[in-house]
């Protein structure tokens, strides 16, 4: 085998922060996303801009963009960082738990999918999972997740991989002591004259303007609204008799089976997204993405 010269190599240190540069196309983002400041990762472009003798990034306007010559050398960076993963993990004992890092909202971990995770261990004792949930963010975060159940209303990047998990459906649920338990059903209009629950994060995607004028009423105006900042604290005081909460997809499936929440007005309007799972095009044959995804898929 021949020897290398290791005085050709660029500074490998420097290979994480174009990377992940070039790939969230911001220092700020990258710096974020490996716990740097700012002005070490520009520290790592330009020692590496240096090494190599051309420029990586250039700007156009304020989009940070690769120059021709940062657009053929991203895919070798890349590629050999993910190799070197791939062969740190190949060699880790076989015995010891193959972690997967599960991302998904506070939501839906609390309402959905923490209850049947059990059921995932029991069938996979081998797979080790970590489950790390956000609040406000809504994207997949690759970086620090092998997978995500995440909503979408957009078309992701192409090196992602996605499959859908349910149809976007939004609908309103409520207590029925906040009916007074009548049996008879209501009318849209009907629910302006109760407390309306709204959450701050999902109003971008999905509101109660849109859930009205999706039955047919012409709102000039939206109904005010309770404001809070998650579907658990919306569904509580649902249930509570508190107000009337707006619910996309299955989060509120465990209330309507026990008979603590109701659909007061039984029209849904069709949601502009998808719930599904996301992952990188390159690892989603990898075992345990298998694994998991399939299990998600039967638990519907």
């Amino acid at each position: 085998m021949s020897s290398m010269d290791f005085r050709k190599l660029p500074p490998l240190k420097s290979l994480k922060g174009f990377e992940a540069t070039a790939r969230l196309g911001s220092v700020r983002r990258a710096a974020e996303e490996l716990n740097l400041t700012h002005p070490a990762i520009t520290h790592q472009i330009q020692t590496l801009e240096e090494s190599l003798g051309f420029k990586l990034f250039s700007r156009e306007g304020r989009s940070l963009v690769l120059t021709a010559e940062g657009e053929r050398y991203y895919p070798c960076v890349r590629g050999a960082l993910e190799q070197l993963l791939q062969g740190a993990e190949a060699i880790r004992p076989a015995d010891s738990p193959s972690v997967l890092r599960v991302q998904t909202y506070i939501s839906f971990a609390i309402c959905w999918l923490a209850h049947r995770l059990a059921h995932f261990r029991a069938r996979h004792p081998e797979i080790k999972l970590h489950l790390a949930t956000s609040g406000a963010d809504w994207g997949f975060d690759e970086a620090n997740a092998d997978i995500g159940v995440i909503y979408r209303s957009a078309p992701l990047p192409a090196h992602l991989h996605w499959v859908k998990l349910f149809d976007s459906r939004y609908f309103p649920v409520c207590s029925p002591r906040l009916l007074d338990n009548r049996s008879a059903e209501l009318q849209p209009q009907d629910l302006m004259q109760y407390p309306l629950i709204t959450v701050n994060s999902e109003d971008q995607f999905w509101n109660w303007h849109q859930w009205f004028e999706s039955t047919g009423l012409r709102v000039e105006k939206p109904p005010a609204t309770l404001v809070v900042d998650t579907l658990v604290v919306a569904l509580e005081m649902a249930v509570d008799g508190e107000g009337i909460a707006l619910v996309n997809g299955p989060l509120a499936d465990s209330g309507l089976r026990s008979g603590r929440l109701v659909r007061p007005v039984e029209h849904y309007a069709e949601g502009q997204g998808q719930w599904g799972i996301v992952c990188r095009k390159e690892i989603r044959q990898d075992p345990r993405i298998v694994s998991f995804t399939d299990w998600l898929l039967g638990e519907r």
